[in-house]
């Protein structure tokens, strides 16, 4: 174990480090400048446990519904070996082929293991890539693998590759309408980010069985039910720009330990937990600890990251708590009682705040122009 390991595994305290999905992994990408969220992440802490702890759970979760609607609607996409899938692929991708080849991957002859079942997904998919089906195949439930903060981590997708002619696709299948042919943007960006995640293993896999990566389309198919019935639609959704973003924060997570160097060696987050599994760590420590370590909160982390109540709290009054572009429009000026103090002349800006302060006056006569009664 090396020092960063050392490290990340002292702040993590003497328990399991939380494993990674797909959600977990696209959610880094919401905020990619924020250290607190990339360390804690790359050490494995249990943000929901600590947040909690500090008397901020975060208040929200999958729903039981949903998850038992998704299920609903997956299988019946993927029944009879994917037939209504492949009447949907036939029309999005144009495909001019009457039938595919079905491999469920999910059995890796009864060993339940994920390095078997990744193993069993490696050698599978690498045959595939050497020996394409004119025909094309789908491959259900392959267990990849990605590199996360210097950890590998499994990703045990309900998802499907589709392989035709050498090209690889990923099929994303979640269970949001699409009513009148426009769905939920958030849960499409949700979507496409989730999929960029599997886009980049599948990519890493083939790469290292020697195969070109961009055999992985950076078109995803995603697939909904349509309006209010469980019909199900296609569409192809264009993920080059989270893949860009992904990788960025994943290359910043490897390189962890520029970040590690700045903190405390000695600080820890862990909860201390009892014989019962109940935390016994002193709040006021815990929350000294967590502001520690830098955050960057944005009204974007409340629906992406557990900490997120916490770091509103931590933020209140900045600029930062009005979102990114008010935060980067004004550059330097980080609180807001001094963007009020520069727009109304009460203050004398610095020098790098000369900017941002006449663009705040021009704001405010705006404002009073547009708000002023006419006599």
């Amino acid at each position: 174990m090396n020092s960063t390991e050392q490290q990340l595994e002292h702040l993590r305290g003497p328990v399991p480090p939380i494993a990674h999905n797909a959600r977990t992994i696209a959610a880094l990408t919401t905020n990619p400048g924020c250290a607190r969220r990339a360390v804690m992440d790359a050490a494995g802490v249990d943000k929901r446990a600590v947040a909690a702890r500090v008397g901020f759970p975060p208040p929200y979760g999958q729903s039981p519904f949903a998850i038992t609607r998704t299920r609903a609607f997956t299988a019946q996409v993927k029944a009879n070996g994917c037939a209504e899938l492949l009447r949907m692929l036939r029309e999005v991708l144009d495909l001019k082929i009457p039938e595919v080849a079905y491999r469920d991957l999910e059995d890796a002859g009864g060993n339940e293991s994920q390095e078997v079942r990744h193993a069993l997904a490696r050698q599978v998919l690498g045959n595939a890539a050497e020996h394409a089906d004119e025909s094309g195949t789908l491959f259900d439930h392959p267990l990849l693998r990605l590199p996360v903060g210097g950890r590998q981590v499994f990703l045990e997708p309900d998802l499907i590759a589709f392989q035709y002619q050498g090209t690889f696709y990923v099929i994303e299948i979640k269970s949001f309408a699409v009513i009148d042919g426009q769905a939920d943007g958030g849960k499409v960006a949700a979507a496409a980010v989730q999929s960029a995640v599997y886009v980049v293993a599948l990519r890493r896999l083939l790469a290292s069985l020697g195969h070109d990566p961009a055999r992985v389309s950076h078109e995803v198919v995603l697939v909904c039910p349509e309006n209010f019935s469980n019909h199900a639609v296609a569409t192809k959704l264009d993920v080059r720009r989270q893949l860009t973003v992904l990788n960025r924060q994943l290359n910043r997570m490897t390189g962890i330990d520029k970040l590690l160097a700045t903190l405390d060696p000695g600080l820890t987050l862990d909860l201390a937990p009892d014989r019962d599994g109940a935390p016994t760590r002193p709040v006021g420590e815990l929350c000294v600890a967590i502001e520690h370590i830098p955050a960057r909160y944005s009204p974007e982390c409340l629906s992406m990251c557990e900490m997120s109540y916490f770091c509103r709290r931590e933020a209140l009054g900045t600029t930062r708590a009005l979102g990114h572009s008010v935060s980067e429009e004004l550059g330097s000026v980080e609180w807001i009682d001094t963007v009020l103090g520069l727009a109304a002349g009460r203050l004398t800006p610095a020098p790098e705040q000369i900017e941002a302060a006449a663009v705040l006056r021009a704001a405010l006569r705006l404002r009073g122009e547009s708000v002023e009664v006419p006599a």
